[in-house]
């Protein structure tokens, strides 16, 4: 089903973006789209001068910024699907900065969707949080809007072979700025901080995430918005289990 196709990921150097990677790196074309020098200061691969992995020539990485729509219809020339998963994801960070929020989450979607009506892209996944249900925060009320933007897409093009679905989990273990590598860091200094004992979180993991990507691209028929039945923990218990030693506070 990939094996033929061009497929761009926006905040391809996140975390879920990085595992999608290994999963495309045998295709002809896989590119990925955002602020990727950090990560490659980082990063064991070689580079070539064009930005390709001299081990995966299929990958290659561009700059940009989802809020810039020209740099966006410029990335999706060629591209068959795109999976949208840059987007400002920290809680704390989009209540302190909402317009920053509002800018990326919810101007980033829809230059993303007029990018791709102006493109020949066949189908777009794009990807949301649990907590885009029945928001209490800023970024579950940009992910919601976000994910309305993608659904309602469909009533916009026309006669274009083109198709937007939404895929929507929980918290990946393991993700940048989660609570599992938080508590981890926290667990020298002897307490770990818990907003609210009574709290529970959805949880999946990395190939999970992954797996229900690749299910929309294989199944959406455009205006789904696909949920996974994934398990729930009490943040209390994820305490315990990285440092039972440790004082809640």
């Amino acid at each position: 089903m990939l094996s033929n196709k061009s497929i761009l990921i926006t905040g391809g150097t996140g975390s879920l973006g990085k595992h999608l990677q290994n999963n495309f790196k045998k295709l002809a074309r896989c590119k990925t789209f955002g602020d990727f020098f950090q990560e490659m200061s980082k990063s064991n691969f070689k580079w070539t001068k064009s930005f390709l992995f001299q081990k995966y020539k299929a990958i290659r990485y561009f700059i940009g910024d989802v809020r810039d729509f020209e740099r966006l219809k410029r990335a999706f020339t060629g591209i068959d699907y795109v999976i949208h998963a840059a987007a400002m994801k920290h809680v704390h960070i989009a209540e302190y900065n909402p317009d920053e929020c509002v800018k990326t989450n919810i101007g980033g979607a829809e230059n993303v969707i007029k990018a791709c009506l102006e493109t020949n892209v066949t189908k777009v996944v794009a990807l949301s949080t649990d907590k885009a249900c029945a928001p209490i925060n800023l970024y579950g009320a940009t992910k919601l809007t976000s994910d309305k933007l993608f659904i309602a897409a469909n009533n916009i093009k026309g006669s274009k072979d083109l198709k937007f679905s939404v895929v929507r989990y929980g918290n990946v273990m393991g993700s940048n700025g989660s609570v599992i590598p938080f508590f981890l860091n926290k667990k020298k200094e002897g307490v770990l901080p818990i907003t609210d004992p009574n709290m529970t979180r959805f949880n999946i993991s990395l190939k999970g995430g992954v797996d229900m990507v690749l299910h929309a691209l294989d199944s959406a028929w455009g205006g789904e918005l696909f949920v996974p039945k994934i398990p729930s923990y009490r943040i209390t218990d994820v305490a315990k289990a990285v440092a039972p030693e440790a004082k809640l506070k």
